[in-house]
């Protein structure tokens, strides 16, 4: 039996993209949450595999919004450990979500993931993987904690081309800098090459690569509500704050007038398109 303890300096999930820590959790889960999450977690929920070996491991959970959807179609019985690299993370779903039933919440990097071999029937991560500074090493992390057959889901977002308010986002907070612009909103939507990632999942131990292209529709109450979340609910404001050259609610307020112009306002609805893949353990 092989446990990974503690995982080594050059393959945690160390890159500044992954700090949700400070005031980031609470605007992720009520600005971006609703927007971005709560489609794709019912979504993810529907195409996880009910006969799960009795536990599910979700990695990259945030703050526990596609857990809330596993649990509501997973049956009780089948137990899930909501895993997330940043501890602020962790406790904003525990204080949160803590009521699920059935429900383990634990600070552990999805690189090197403190569990058994073969100690889960599934595991699922929702919009995380974009984020892993080693993309093959998070898989074959995956593949070791499954059982045989074990199944693997996880989404990315398309690309920018598709999610015109993620790009617009980043042209709009760019516009106040010279150089040296925020970048964090391209690591969100550069995952989106399908064969790419097949071919990782196989070299992973994965057979049974399957990959869907999930096209939606979402609105959220107002523009200025997004904007909040795509300025405060992720590591842009730490980018922004670093920098100390723009202020973030006047990037807020240009952010929510381009959403206006383009996506319209009380309500904004706009189109999101992700991609899901489904692997199963060799």
């Amino acid at each position: 039996m092989t446990v990974k303890k503690s995982p080594s300096p050059e393959n945690a999930v160390s890159s500044p993209n992954a700090r949700f820590s400070g005031s980031i959790p609470e605007h992720y889960d009520e600005h971006l949450g609703p927007f971005f999450f709560d489609y794709y977690a019912a979504e993810m929920g529907r195409r996880v595999s009910a006969l799960a070996g009795g536990r599910v491991l979700e990695t990259a959970s945030g703050t526990a919004i596609s857990t809330e959807g596993l649990r509501a179609t997973l049956p009780e019985s089948v137990g899930i450990v909501a895993t997330d690299l940043n501890q602020a993370m962790v406790d904003y779903a525990e204080g949160k979500r803590g009521h699920l039933v059935n429900v383990e919440y634990r600070q552990a990097d999805a690189l090197a993931l403190p569990f058994a071999d073969g100690e889960f029937g599934a595991v699922i991560c929702q919009f995380g993987i974009m984020f892993f500074p080693d993309k093959a090493a998070g898989m074959r992390e995956a593949a070791r904690v499954l059982k045989p057959d074990g199944q693997f889901l996880f989404s990315v977002w398309d690309s920018f081309e598709v999610n015109t308010i993620a790009g617009l986002v980043h042209d709009t907070v760019g516009s106040f800098f010279e150089s040296d612009p925020p970048q964090f909103m391209r690591a969100p939507f550069a995952t989106y090459e399908i064969d790419p990632v097949k071919e990782m999942l196989a070299k992973a131990g994965f057979t049974h690569i399957a990959a869907e292209v999930v096209p939606t529709t979402v609105e959220c109450p107002s523009a200025h509500h997004l904007a909040i979340g795509m300025v405060k609910g992720n590591p842009t404001i730490h980018e922004l704050d670093e920098r100390g050259t723009a202020d973030p609610e006047t990037v807020i307020e240009a952010v929510a007038g381009a959403f206006r112009e383009a996506f319209g306002d009380a309500p904004l609805r706009a189109p999101l398109q992700a991609i899901f893949f489904d692997a199963r353990r060799a």
